[in-house]
């Protein structure tokens, strides 16, 4: 997969530097979006270089369509051309819906969901046969164990949908589309020794967290050419919550 290019939303830290690293293993170069931290970004793209392959990093506001934009613009412009594209920019609101806000519904509707409509839209026209389109969505998208992420849990389960009208829509161009469903993932925004971890590992049928090196794992095999027989498909990786 030489020169191939590939676009991490939401990339600096976490589940995306693990896939942004992953893939430039797999011999991608590497575009990542982040938010605010632009060191955390920079540091992601190190690690992209030390690995043999270009990196970019790309400050874009992804609860914006212009932000959403923005992203498939520079990687094409930087690289030429875009054969992945991983929607893995996300928001988790947490609260009971009859405390939610209707400004809380917009921003996790436009990250979370429309984002990936709008890049998957810009990034298609770039893409040609053996493209892949990876969206990350969450065990909670089929599986709502606890209260308070009925918001989370609704624009997780509405990527499924949206996957596999892709896959139909962009099917006889060879290009893929698939959402990776992680289930509780040990990082330092949810970290496996946190206050709700014993909680929420008590709904997995391993009892345990997974890794950054899981999710990027999943990711890294769709993104290969042994994947191009699968599309339209939610793939949990997620220790059984969904079970």
């Amino acid at each position: 997969m030489t020169n191939r290019a590939a676009l991490v939303t939401g990339g600096s830290r976490g589940i995306g530097a693990s896939i942004a690293e992953a893939l430039a293993k797999d011999g991608f170069d590497v575009a990542l979006t982040y938010a605010r931290n632009a060191e955390a970004a920079e540091a992601t793209a190190a690690t992209v270089r030390a690995h043999g392959r270009k990196a970019l990093t790309i400050q874009a506001d992804g609860t914006t369509i212009e932000g959403n934009q923005a992203g498939i613009a520079a990687t094409v412009k930087e690289f030429g051309r875009i054969d992945t594209l991983v929607c893995n920019a996300g928001l988790y609101p947490y609260g009971p819906i009859d405390e939610m806000s209707v400004a809380q519904i917009e921003e996790v509707l436009n990250l979370n969901l429309r984002a990936v409509m709008v890049e998957t839209m810009e990034a298609a026209k770039h893409m040609k046969d053996g493209g892949r389109l990876i969206f990350i969505g969450s065990a909670f998208g089929a599986r709502a164990p606890f209260p308070g992420i009925s918001l989370y849990a609704a624009t997780k389960a509405a990527l499924r949908g949206f996957a596999k009208g892709v896959a139909r829509d962009l099917g006889p161009k060879g290009i893929t589309a698939n959402v990776v469903e992680p289930g509780p993932i040990d990082t330092d925004l949810n970290p496996a020794t946190g206050d709700s971890a014993k909680l929420i590992s008590s709904f997995v049928a391993t009892g345990a967290y997974g890794t950054v090196q899981d999710i990027a794992s999943m990711v890294s095999f769709l993104a290969s050419p042994q994947a191009g027989y699968i599309t339209g498909a939610a793939l949990p990786v997620d220790g059984g919550l969904e079970a």
